[in-house]
């Protein structure tokens, strides 16, 4: 750190703080999945869920980061990874403020997704793997980037030709085969309402 640069971190309000007049703890959750596995949907029901029994949380997703602070990268390993970290950092920050964030992104490696865990912090950081096959992803397709990707007009689409590494042991696994929004939704607030319930 730069000798110019005098953080006051030590001198605002503190996380607690924050977490006790929201009344939650505050906590990043991080969906991964194949494109059009269902996890923007399923972010936000839960955001709705969450909101509807008096939590407060933020999704953050993949299309929206892109189209905004994150406009400047592209799809090589290299901006995928930046656009992570971007994103782990403005989590933190939303961490660091009481709020429970929803984070939707494929981040397709064990690296990428153990980057952030490692910004966020492992103590804050909820991995939930939302599990669809890549054929039922296939099938919905509703940008139409798999038939683009099949057909070479997109290259390094994960899943087809860059390699999407599931998670080994996610705190929550999402199976959407069987499972209709509600389920899955249901599922992962159930893992979550004690954690973020102050006690």
């Amino acid at each position: 750190m730069g000798n110019n640069i005098h953080p006051i971190f030590d001198r605002l309000l503190q996380r607690t703080d924050r977490e006790n007049r929201l009344g939650q703890k505050s906590k990043v959750l991080w969906l991964t999945g194949l494109s059009g596995s269902g996890k923007s949907t399923i972010a936000q029901h839960l955001e709705r869920k969450l909101y509807n029994n008096g939590f407060f949380a933020q999704v953050l997703d993949g299309d929206n980061i892109r189209s905004g602070i994150n406009n400047n990268l592209g799809f090589s390993l290299d901006d995928r990874t930046e656009n992570i970290r971007r994103i782990s950092e403005i989590a933190k920050l939303y961490l660091e403020s009481g709020v429970i964030t929803i984070n939707s992104f494929i981040s397709p490696t064990r690296s990428i997704r153990q980057m952030a865990k490692d910004i966020i912090g492992a103590e804050d950081f909820i991995e939930i793997y939302i599990n669809t096959p890549l054929e039922i992803c296939e099938a919905r397709d509703v940008k139409g980037l798999y038939q683009k990707a099949r057909k070479g007009e997109i290259k390094g689409f994960t899943g087809i030709d860059a390699p999407y590494e599931a998670p080994l042991n996610p705190d929550v696994e999402v199976k959407t085969a069987n499972l209709t929004i509600e389920e899955s939704v249901d599922l992962i607030y159930n893992h979550l309402s004690e954690i973020i319930r102050i006690k």
